[in-house]
């Protein structure tokens, strides 16, 4: 019988001990393996040489259909999605399909209500390491990520993405109902509502219902007496 080796954490299950010993450190938040040119540290030897790549300049791998390349195939592969529109992982719960299958898992969390990874501060758990570490550096006061045009700084490079888009004037999502644009996915989804009539957001004192959160709450005053202004 193939044997078998189970993390002692959240339970994920793995055929080799190597690879164990590499997933436990993503509960422990040891990185032993350094990088010799910028001191980042990392899991795992495989992750320190993808890193590596980017003092290299090495990207050898080319999508053939937009040229954009990729320091590993697998990270290629994943890219090719975008224009197939190959989803290959559905969730097991709501058959929502995802590009990766890490993201599928990660989902999954949602209907289960697993959060295995938890800061080592405050203790509030996390479906995944993305949002921990994004929530660590509340503690740190870390903000590396700097805006080019006003030198705002971020604690997470995906708010400083956000952010830029006031200097650019993006607005990539768009309704397909009435073309209107917006700089947040979240906001086309509230905006989606306007059509649809959906009002997920509802009272748990006169059930009266809301398109977005903070409309419930602005509401909820009423009923607890609260003026905060």
């Amino acid at each position: 019988m193939e044997r078998r080796y189970p993390c002692d954490v959240c339970s994920k299950i793995f055929k080799q001990r190597k690879h164990l010993n590499d997933h436990r450190r993503r509960h422990t938040g040891e990185r032993p393996y350094r990088c010799d040119v910028c001191n980042k540290t990392f899991v795992n030897t495989s992750s320190l040489k993808v890193h590596q790549g980017i003092h290299t300049g090495k990207r050898p791998h080319r999508c053939d259909m937009c040229d954009k390349t990729f320091r590993q195939l697998h990270h290629m592969k994943i890219h090719r999605r975008v224009h197939t529109g190959e989803r290959p992982f559905p969730c097991s719960v709501c058959n929502k399909t995802f590009r990766v299958l890490e993201h599928m898992k990660v989902h999954e969390r949602v209907h289960t209500g697993e959060r295995p990874y938890p800061c080592d501060v405050c203790h509030k758990t996390f479906r995944d390491t993305g949002n921990l570490k994004v929530h660590q550096h509340l503690h740190t006061g870390e903000r590396s990520y700097y805006c080019d045009v006003c030198n705002k700084a971020f604690s997470n490079k995906s708010r400083l993405k956000l952010h830029l888009r006031v200097h650019t004037g993006e607005r990539p999502y768009r309704c397909d109902v009435c073309n209107k644009t917006f700089k947040l996915l979240n906001h086309l989804k509230e905006h989606q509502r306007t059509h649809t009539g959906e009002r997920p957001y509802c009272c748990d004192v006169c059930k009266k219902t809301f398109v977005n959160k903070s409309n419930l709450g602005v509401h909820i005053r009423i009923h607890n007496g609260e003026h905060p202004y």
